[in-house]
């Protein structure tokens, strides 16, 4: 005999438990249209794969506007950096808190590029929010649902990252959070989970079956983050074009330059996982010619035009 477990939901029972961003409960998602979040004029959801790239932390601001020149010049789109830092040890670094703020809203103006980082608590919502053009809420603080509804009073846009540990439907759950204070411009972030096999042979467990999973089930838009997923800098560049033939909306990766400076110290945070600048252009240069053949091949008239 079959028996319901108490607190179980599946795929099924998505449209009852996320009916706000819930493709079954808004029709006018047909199959393959979805919802562009925009953030300071970058539209993540258009078919055409943002990149958002830099440092795990704001370390030094020498170190911050070196990284995001590089990035800018790579051809990225967005700037990442993490002023707070959740680590597993209280004893690791932390961040620079708000000084990492100052910096990163810094090297935005100077580059131009929208910036996104970590929120770690409810009390650091509205800060913050002053400085970063999006919001992230990591894995770590998935099901922290008090931080999930001020996030989601803010206004800002959100990055979603996906816990470590979370289903689909968890994951989703936690987005409806933030939905559900009226805030639908939300992008999800996959970023490797744990089996059994995590740290074996790499930090995480990329799940990239997830990336068509989500557009089945939502409308937003999903991102791919292969820095953590791996764990290993040489694996970051196949890991991102592995995830944009699974049809991800961007990827969010991390870069460092400490290996040019023979003055640098080497990076406080997953300096293992960062990759240089040089292979940040390779991925992006991927990134669009994938994403041209895309356009040419859903409008043949196209390369016709081109021939000519």
């Amino acid at each position: 005999m079959n028996q319901k477990i108490a607190g179980q939901v599946s795929r099924e029972d998505l449209a009852r438990i996320c009916p706000t961003i819930s493709r079954r409960t808004h029709p006018e998602f047909g199959e393959g249209s979805g919802f562009e979040v925009e953030v300071a004029g970058v539209r993540f959801g258009t078919g055409a794969p943002v990149v958002i790239a830099g440092p795990c932390a704001v370390e030094t601001e020498r170190q911050m506007i070196e990284v995001a020149l590089s990035v800018k010049a790579a051809g990225a789109d967005m700037l990442r950096g993490g002023a707070f830092k959740p680590r597993t040890s209280p004893h690791d670094f932390q961040g620079l808190g708000l000084e990492g703020l100052k910096i990163l809203r810094a090297a935005s103006d100077l580059t131009g590029l929208p910036v996104v980082t970590e929120v770690l608590d409810v009390r650091l919502v509205e800060l913050v929010s002053q400085y970063a053009d999006m919001l992230q809420i990591g894995s770590r603080s998935m099901q922290n649902y008090p931080l999930l509804v001020e996030a989601g009073r803010s206004g800002k846009p959100v990055l979603l990252k996906r816990g470590m540990a979370a289903s689909l439907c968890e994951w989703l759950g936690a987005a409806e959070y933030l939905a559900n204070e009226g805030n639908l411009n939300i992008v999800l972030c996959e970023r490797g989970i744990k089996t059994h096999t995590a740290g074996e042979y790499s930090r995480y467990a990329l799940d990239l079956n997830v990336v068509p999973a989500v557009h089945a089930e939502t409308f937003l838009p999903v991102i791919v983050d292969p820095s953590h997923a791996t764990g290993v800098a040489s694996r970051v560049e196949l890991a991102s074009r592995a995830a944009i033939e699974f049809g991800s909306d961007g990827l969010l990766i991390e870069v460092s330059t400490w290996d040019r400076d023979p003055e640098a110290q080497r990076p406080l945070c997953d300096a293992d996982q960062a990759i240089t600048p040089e292979t940040l252009a390779r991925i992006v240069e991927f990134v669009r010619q994938r994403e041209t053949a895309e356009l040419y091949s859903s409008d043949p008239a196209m390369l016709l035009g081109s021939e000519h």
